[in-house]
């Protein structure tokens, strides 16, 4: 009898002694299941966070007795950050259907030249023939280049039914500003009622690691807003002086993805070589376009990032790459969106983690005089 009434209390036990991890690894699973409902919460969520700062200082404005108060200041921030991302839109289409439309003139004569010029040096030197009909191929391309916008969409439309409906596509497109207002005019209070049913003996302890983490990603989201912003200037000037069209278009794509380390950097690399091969005739016309890379590649390495990002938020760009494609590959959109904040708050708790290990007992056991000089 004694052994069956002691097996409940050993449950109980561990139960309680491990509550939060049980609790948390629940709160896991369920966010693995529900991840597609919940993507545009946790975008709604993130994008929230990043503009609370705004609406704060401007709800805080009036005159006289008026006040702005938090309603009307996050529709303001909406309406704001809707039409910065309107006008980077009418920007950006007309020049990548401009850049589209200048591939399509210039390929023909670049097959003219490989045909006039690397085919003869390849048959004399190599052997190889390269039977390419080169004018089938530019009339190919003539003809159909108009509809490749219409074959990709339909290809887009095949893989989007695929995956996701695209009635879930737009429901989410729909609910993510609905969300984003609310998430904006209550955040202070869902921050207040959250910090309210944490226990008052963890409160002092939870408020530091929280404010820790909001300093580690608040400054690596400003600082990596600044590093944009750069990256876009310097690689639009610079190839615009080399000489390359579309270099606007090309610089706000290196610019702008270059959230994701290196990925703008590649991408506007391989886009701007293909440009500068089409477009210019020797090679020496293309190696401005190189050293523009490779001097902005030096810059945000050795320059940019060191001094406007810094070392002191604890997150490596290799910790920042792994973060968003372990958050991509378990949970999708939704995971890509919480791996930076996520990231930050595992490394705040390993930082804690190893503060308590270093003052603790098992390590300074055999040094006793270290604690207090870990004290002081």
């Amino acid at each position: 009898m004694s052994d069956q009434e002691a097996q409940p209390s050993i449950a109980t036990q561990f139960v309680s002694d491990h509550r939060w991890w049980i609790v948390t690894a629940i709160l896991v699973y369920l966010f693995y299941l529900l991840e597609p409902v919940l993507t545009p919460f946790l975008a709604a969520a993130v994008i929230a966070y990043m503009l609370d700062p705004l609406v704060d200082r401007l709800s805080a404005l009036g005159w006289r007795d008026w006040q702005v108060g938090r309603t009307l200041a996050s529709l303001l921030v909406m309406l704001g950050v809707l039409l910065a991302f309107i006008s980077l839109l009418l920007i950006i289409i007309p020049l990548l259907q401009q850049q589209s439309l200048l591939i399509a003139q210039r390929l023909p004569d670049v097959l003219d030249h490989f045909h006039q010029q690397v085919e003869p040096w390849l048959m004399q030197h190599f052997g190889l023939r390269l039977d390419i009909q080169h004018d089938q191929l530019q009339a190919l391309l003539k003809q159909h280049w108009q509809t490749a916008g219409s074959i990709l969409g339909a290809v887009l439309l095949s893989a989007g039914e695929k995956s996701l409906s695209l009635l879930s596509v737009i429901a989410n497109l729909l609910l993510l500003p609905v969300v984003l207002f609310y998430f904006l005019r209550d955040w202070d209070r869902m921050v207040a009622e959250i910090g309210a049913l944490i226990p008052r003996n963890w409160i002092a302890q939870t408020r530091s690691v929280c404010g820790e983490i909001d300093r580690v990603v608040a400054e690596f989201l400003r600082g990596q807003l600044s590093v944009m912003l750069s990256l876009c200037l310097f690689y639009s000037v610079s190839l615009w002086m080399a000489g390359l069209d579309m270099a606007l278009s090309l610089g706000m794509i290196a610019g702008l993805l270059s959230f994701v380390p290196y990925l703008g950097f590649a991408l506007a690399f391989v886009l701007a070589l293909g440009l500068a091969v089409l477009q210019f005739a020797a090679l020496s016309q293309v190696i401005p376009v190189l050293l523009v890379f490779g001097v902005g590649q030096l810059v945000e390495s050795f320059i940019l990032t060191p001094h406007l990002v810094g070392d002191r938020i604890g997150l490596h760009p290799v910790i920042v790459i792994l973060a968003l494609l372990a958050g991509g590959q378990l949970f999708g959109f939704a995971g890509v969106l919480l791996a930076l904040p996520v990231s930050a708050a595992i490394a705040v708790g390993v930082r804690h983690t190893k503060q308590s290990y270093l003052r603790s007992d098992a390590y300074l056991s055999s040094q006793p005089s270290l604690i207090k000089t870990l004290d002081e």
